[in-house]
């Protein structure tokens, strides 16, 4: 070993060093996201609960509710598609719960495009489903057409406020009682866990950063002989 390469071999050890760093908290954050990810999956599916009489959406997101309630005497439709089905919508449709009477938003899940327009008569329905503050809208998202009843995104308070009711959705994940012509659309985690990318990402440029050590230590070697 010659002078010239010290610097170019601390440089080297301390660049794969750094990364490989880098690499291993990528691992530790993926199994910390994956037990995070597997708690709420368990509470998404869990034993469904009465509808709670104060939701909050610190502790009762995605919560697992039963409810009966009367729907179908008014509905917003959101833009949505499915592979499918194609496009279509979501219908939102403001409820009274039974026996209290309570006034709250249910997704009733999807239909397809062309029953925008059919008439869906009030009915009692049990639906089994989970608590939701949803509010999908940012800077570029239109105001909802209400001329044509056509929402753009789900908006929890704006919905709630155009329906006067309390400011969550119950999303339905199956119907016990009743037929609405819907296809339930579950909540789902919707939660990135690209941990497992990122880590193979630093262990590979860690690689690269020895090669690339190991050909400057060659080519000096080269030309020191």
């Amino acid at each position: 070993m010659t002078k010239r390469m010290i610097f170019p071999i601390i440089f080297g050890i301390t660049g794969i060093a750094i990364l490989l760093a880098l690499g291993t908290w990528q691992v530790k954050r993926m199994g910390w996201k994956n037990t995070i990810l597997a708690q709420i999956e368990q509470r998404i599916t869990a034993e469904p609960i009465p509808l709670p009489a104060k939701p909050n959406p610190e502790f009762d997101n995605r919560l697992s509710v039963r409810v009966k309630a009367l729907i179908g005497f008014d509905e917003a439709h959101v833009l949505y598609s499915t592979k499918r089905g194609g496009p279509g919508f979501l219908v939102i449709t403001p409820a009274l719960t039974k026996p209290d009477g309570r006034r709250v938003l249910i997704d009733m899940g999807y239909i397809p495009e062309a029953k925008k327009s059919k008439v869906r008569s009030p009915q009692t329905v049990t639906i089994v489903g989970n608590l939701l503050w949803p509010n999908e809208t940012d800077g570029f998202t239109p105001d909802p057409n209400l001329a044509k009843n056509i929402w753009f995104a789900r908006d929890a308070g704006k919905m709630a406020r155009h329906f006067k009711t309390e400011s969550f959705l119950i999303v339905a994940r199956s119907i016990e009682v009743g037929d609405y012509g819907t296809t339930p659309q579950p909540i789902g985690l919707n939660i990135p866990n690209d941990h497992f990318e990122y880590a193979i990402t630093w262990f590979s440029l860690a690689l690269v950063w020895f090669g690339m050590t190991l050909y400057l230590l060659y080519r000096i070697r080269q030309k020191t002989v």
